[in-house]
């Protein structure tokens, strides 16, 4: 059936969204980073493999393309994603942590270039340097100080740059192997993280902080965002989402602040904007650079 040419837009729009008051729900648990690891894998991996169980025609397929190297790969960046997400949102300010996040586009770029030979622009590089220049003016000094880093900070934004590593991993390895069970192997990656995190956290320590805003990310925000952020790629060309998915960045830190008074300092707001001013220039340069060579082929 023919959608309408605002569909993948809107449907990214609305999974975007949906996303950004993620990091105030994992503020408003009072959990710390392996805790929230724990919760969070757990049912957000049973969520995901029950929908895959229900909906998936060919599971012994899926199964088997889930122990080959791709799969595995999958995976095992599901497992570092959740874990470092967590771990960052815990320590250090959420504006640092999702500044790094944002990162996923060069770093899917130069993946690419690394694991299947697609050229790396000049572009991509220029956009590398003002970003991880950008992060470093953000963590830099707290309110009131001097140049003096943040060693938290510091901690939030490598978390975040790891996060967008891995991401990236994904999203080029699953433009390699389109067919794999994305579903199954995002699942059984989660759960897996929610495993080790509830060993090293231990049982009679998950019960503590507030459980329920857990219950509503792992259950609601994670799975239906990511469910209409895949299925708008379906009906709109990637930059698209990955310009709309700049909102979480300037809007999952605006919750916290809304909420939880948490006041980025001058040079996290300086340091932000040129991030996501870097970013948004990129992949509208990068966009508009892959219509032409379509239209030229």
């Amino acid at each position: 059936m023919t959608r309408h040419p605002l569909f993948g837009l809107g449907l990214a729009t609305f999974g975007t969204l949906m996303l950004t008051p993620d990091a105030l729900l994992m503020r408003l648990s009072q959990m710390d980073g392996f805790q929230m690891a724990g919760w969070r894998g757990l049912i957000m991996g049973a969520v995901l493999i029950a929908v895959w169980a229900v909906t998936s025609r060919h599971h012994r397929a899926d199964i088997e393309a889930l122990t080959e190297r791709f799969g595995l790969t999958i995976v095992v960046c599901q497992i570092f994603n959740s874990t470092l997400f967590c771990l960052g949102i815990a320590i250090a300010p959420v504006a640092i942590v999702l500044f790094g996040v944002a990162a996923v586009p060069v770093f899917a770029a130069l993946l690419a270039w690394l694991i299947l030979g697609e050229p790396t622009r000049a572009a991509t590089w220029a956009a590398i340097i003002a970003v991880l220049t950008g992060i470093a003016i953000a963590v830099s000094g707290k309110a009131g100080a001097g140049v003096a880093f943040d060693i938290t900070s510091i901690y939030g934004a490598l978390f975040g740059l790891g996060v967008a590593l891995v991401l990236a991993l994904n999203f080029v390895v699953v433009r390699a192997r389109p067919r794999l069970p994305i579903l199954l192997a995002i699942g059984l990656g989660a759960l897996i993280a929610g495993a080790i995190s509830t060993a090293i956290t231990g049982i009679g320590q998950m019960g503590q902080g507030q459980i329920w805003p857990m219950v509503l990310t792992a259950m609601v925000v994670l799975p239906v965002s990511f469910a209409s952020l895949s299925v708008a790629s379906r009906y709109t060309h990637a930059a698209n989402v990955s310009l709309l998915m700049l909102l979480e960045t300037v809007l999952g830190p605006l919750w916290v602040w809304l909420v939880l008074a948490e006041t980025p300092t001058p040079r996290m707001l300086i340091g932000g904007a040129i991030v996501v001013v870097t970013l948004f220039l990129y992949l509208l340069v990068t966009g508009r650079q892959a219509a032409k060579r379509k239209v030229e082929l």
